[in-house]
């Protein structure tokens, strides 16, 4: 059967938390990836993908809210209202990625990997081998398998 290590691209492309969120959609496009693993050092923290990019084109949604007896009751999530302005106006990298994401090792089988990424609707899977990002699974990897 085969594994992350047969489809896997080697030469990962990546970004570090702190670069510009600018700096990642160049990436992006020049490459045309879907997703850029994130890393502090050497450990992969997130992964950064043009859906959460686009993010920031959105409107913000304002928290509905009512008086009741004097008192203002929101009817929205304030902690949802702040990380969706946080997103919106981020700046960094670190501030817009998917923070720990799901990684795959090596000898991971194909079919599992297909799961994770139509199951979660994930564009990019970094490859981790003892804590080492040792390559990255994108959906055109898995369909390059099929010809």
């Amino acid at each position: 059967m085969a594994t992350a290590k047969d489809i896997m691209t080697t030469d990962v492309i990546t970004v570090n938390k702190d670069d510009d969120i600018s700096y990642a959609v160049k990436i992006l496009l020049d490459n045309k990836f879907n997703g850029l693993p994130v890393l502090d050092g050497e450990k992969v923290i997130g992964v950064i993908c043009q859906s959460d990019i686009i993010t920031q084109q959105k409107k913000i949604h304002l928290p509905s809210f009512f008086v009741f007896f004097d008192g203002i009751i929101s009817l929205g999530s304030e902690k949802d209202f702040k990380n969706e302005v946080a997103k919106i106006t981020a700046l960094k990298v670190k501030e817009i990625m998917t923070k720990n994401p799901v990684t795959v090792k090596s000898d991971t089988l194909i079919e599992t990997i297909a799961a994770l990424i139509v199951d979660n609707n994930f564009h990019t899977l970094p490859v981790v081998d003892d804590g080492v990002l040792t390559g990255v699974i994108g959906m055109e990897d898995i369909l390059k398998t099929m010809v």
